[in-house]
């Protein structure tokens, strides 16, 4: 299924909500809307269902114009951040209710080959009621396969569920997507789901799209400062420098080597961002040290984030490993200078880390 938004906006009362934007979605794949709440995700998707009229543009789908079509007439399913199932019905029901609709054979097996797929055959005879949070999502995203419809949005179907079950529910959403033939959007305010589902990536902010494009290409090539801080989590750690041609100098009167893989001399004030996980504990050929106090360390599952205070100002580390820093603790991190980005004064990117096989 082709979906395209032509000059797409929403305007309710004196706000504008999603300001004019075209969009062209990659049929068959996954997008990911990223950004953070209020950033227009929602109120895009409900313009991609037909639950609302854009308030200017069009809507395609296989090129026939469907602007103010209806959901009910659409071939569109849908799961939200709500666990929302039919409550009087037991999970062997809901499943089997859009299969009931389409007049489908064979709907028991069906009903078991999805339950067993998402790990909830056990509960075929249960209402929702009796099930828990990540259960009762897992039944919605059940309904919403069994409907097998050319479009499927999810808007942020996992953010009421704990870390773990988020966890193991990515992993099979990921599985999933890739066994199916739907273009899939799902909305998300974590950078490390887009990373995870791959596909593609549109950045949204303030009802604004900044980017879209392959996941990877976002990431690593964002188009602006924005972007970029959209897709940094943690946050990316962003100084003030100012480029002299041969070098850059940063806050602390700190000297850092232009990057070899720049294309052109850079002159004035600049915005230098790294990303946590570029700085490291251990040197490198080439590194550039800075030395700096532990002012927090947090071990998060195989990783150990540690904010530093530094010449260069206020750093945050994503270390591989646990390592266990006190408070006060002499810590040096080291930077290789080809991992950094830079952006000008108008936050238009200038220079990204050099990539693996080019540019």
């Amino acid at each position: 299924m082709e979906l395209v938004l032509e000059r797409v906006s929403k305007k309710v009362g004196t706000q504008q909500w999603l300001r004019p934007m075209d969009l062209a979605l990659h049929s068959g794949a996954v997008t990911v809307l990223l950004g953070a709440t209020q950033a227009g995700k929602t109120s895009l998707m409900r313009i991609m269902a037909g639950l609302d009229v854009p308030s200017s543009g069009r809507v395609l789908v296989d090129g026939a114009d469907v602007t103010g079509v209806p959901v009910r007439q659409r071939n569109v399913a849908m799961v939200y951040q709500q666990f929302i199932n039919y409550p009087s019905l037991t999970v062997e029901q809901n499943i089997a209710s859009p299969l009931k609709l389409q007049g489908q054979k064979n709907i028991p097996e069906r009903v078991r080959e999805l339950a067993e797929r998402l790990h909830i055959e056990m509960f075929l005879k249960r209402l929702p009621a009796e099930l828990s949070g990540g259960q009762q999502q897992r039944v919605a995203l059940a309904r919403a396969l069994a409907k097998n419809a050319p479009l499927m949005l999810l808007d942020e179907p996992l953010v009421n569920l704990d870390y773990k079950l988020r966890e193991e529910l990515r992993e099979e959403l990921t599985q999933l997507f890739a066994s199916s033939d739907a273009t899939v959007v799902y909305a998300t305010t974590e950078p490390s789901e887009a990373l995870l589902l791959g596909g593609y990536t549109a950045v949204l902010y303030e009802g604004e799209l900044l980017q879209y494009g392959p996941t990877p290409e976002v990431f690593h090539r964002p188009n602006s400062l924005r972007v970029a801080r959209a897709f940094s989590d943690p946050p990316m750690n962003l100084l003030q420098v100012d480029a002299l041609g041969e070098g850059l100098r940063l806050p602390g009167n700190a000297w850092l080597p232009t990057p070899p893989h720049g294309d052109r001399p850079l002159q004035g004030a600049l915005t230098l961002g790294v990303r946590a996980s570029a700085l490291r504990l251990q040197a490198r050929p080439g590194d550039v040290a800075v030395s700096g106090v532990v002012e927090l360390a947090e071990i998060s599952g195989s990783d150990t984030f540690v904010h530093v205070r530094s010449p260069w100002g206020e750093l945050i580390a994503q270390i591989t490993g646990v390592h266990y820093l006190a408070l006060g603790d002499a810590v040096t991190l080291h930077l290789d200078p080809s991992q950094i980005y830079l952006f000008d004064a108008n936050e238009a990117l200038v220079l990204a880390p050099a990539r693996k096989g080019g540019r």
